[in-house]
């Protein structure tokens, strides 16, 4: 089974193809680490005011809009502020309320300028301004969002590419008749699980590469400063999670494809496949903005779809341990069962030329 995985390693990872798409795909993850200080605007703010002179924000940050409303009272530029209406609000010209974390550069500007004033108008030592949160702590949210997002197409893409290779591989074998002559040397089990492997390692090196890139160009351009905490866990799940959805998708995959022996056929034959893949990044891709709803908590428990939903919750929000370790297990046993089908499917049919192979009639079969 090694010297098959080995095989299909060393074969793929010599093809122009394989390289190529790696570079485009490592290049393209390093400009999205970049593309929210390239396309960033001028920052604009809303402020409110209860019993408080405007501060002269403008004249510390030119290059930005502010944009002041008054308050009768305290109570009012809270719900103010709970509404989205503004983005903090100065009471009594000593505490700012904010929904969540403050934004920074608009925290550094308010300190900054506030002392300013305070010292003009009388010289003295001023106190800072108290920043009060009235709203849940919202300063990874954007991060964690984007995170979400970009796990979601990272693995949709190689797991549905990973997994038609597998396919295509299988089919490409026994229309060429080339099966038969490795299954005189090697048994079906072991011709299936090295290709399964095989193809595995190299989709690990895409998610490897693509996760080191990431960070690195995170760092390099600064957008790592907003990284939520635990990213080590995020993308330790990632990889465990790719895994483990590679190894049902591909299994099943391998299985369907060796029921018939045209390329031209694969398509129709994994469709149902496919059609559930789908519908795992559909629901995967709501999950980004309500990580925590009842859809998105369900499905992640339900195999095989929780080898997306799971990961993006993750990512985009906290999720006790208890679930994810119930998640994994489920996983765990429908991948176990999906090598018992598909194995006991490839054997039967792979040999089986000519064409289409029913699976009912392989089942049967003994």
């Amino acid at each position: 089974m090694m010297l098959v995985a080995r095989r299909e390693i060393v074969t793929q990872i010599r093809t122009r193809a394989y390289i190529f798409s790696l570079l485009i795909t490592v290049v393209i993850v390093g400009a999205l680490a970049f593309a929210p200080k390239l396309f960033d605007g001028p920052d604009s703010y809303t402020l409110g005011t209860v019993n408080s002179q405007q501060l002269p924000l403008e004249a510390a940050a030119p290059d930005m809009e502010f944009e002041w409303r008054a308050y009768p009272d305290e109570a009012a530029a809270t719900r103010a502020v709970l509404d989205g209406d503004v983005d903090a609000a100065l009471v009594d010209g000593s505490k700012v309320l904010t929904d969540g974390e403050i934004d920074t550069e608009l925290g550094v500007l308010l300190q900054s300028t506030h002392r300013e004033v305070k010292l003009g108008a009388a010289g003295v030592n001023i106190a800072p301004l108290q920043v009060e949160s009235v709203g849940a702590d919202t300063r990874y949210e954007a991060a964690r969002t984007g995170i979400a997002l970009v796990l979601v197409l990272v693995l949709f893409m190689l797991i549905i590419g990973q997994v038609m290779t597998v396919a295509m591989g299988v089919v490409e074998e026994k229309g060429s008749r080339i099966v038969e002559i490795l299954l005189s040397s090697v048994r079906p089990w072991q011709l299936l699980g090295g290709k399964i492997i095989g193809l595995g390692v190299l989709g690990l090196i895409n998610l490897g590469s693509i996760l080191v890139v990431g960070l690195v160009a995170s760092y390099v351009s600064g957008f790592a400063a907003d990284f939520p905490p635990g990213m080590t866990g995020i993308m330790a799940g990632v990889i465990l999670w790719f895994v483990l959805g590679y190894a049902f998708f591909a299994t099943l995959g391998a299985a369907l494809a060796s029921l018939v022996s045209r390329q031209e056929e694969v398509g129709n034959v994994m469709s149902p496949m496919t059609m559930v893949i789908m519908a795992a990044y559909f629901v995967a891709f709501y999950a980004v903005n309500d990580p925590t709803g009842p859809v998105a908590t369900i499905v992640s428990f339900v195999p095989p779809f929780s080898s997306m939903v799971m990961p993006v919750r993750m990512a985009a929000t906290e999720v006790p341990l208890w679930e994810v370790a119930a998640s994994v297990g489920l996983m765990v046993l429908a991948v176990l069962a999906t090598l018992s089908f598909g194995a006991k499917v490839y054997e039967r049919a792979v040999l089986r030329t000519g064409a289409r192979v029913k699976l009912g009639e392989v089942l049967r079969a003994k």
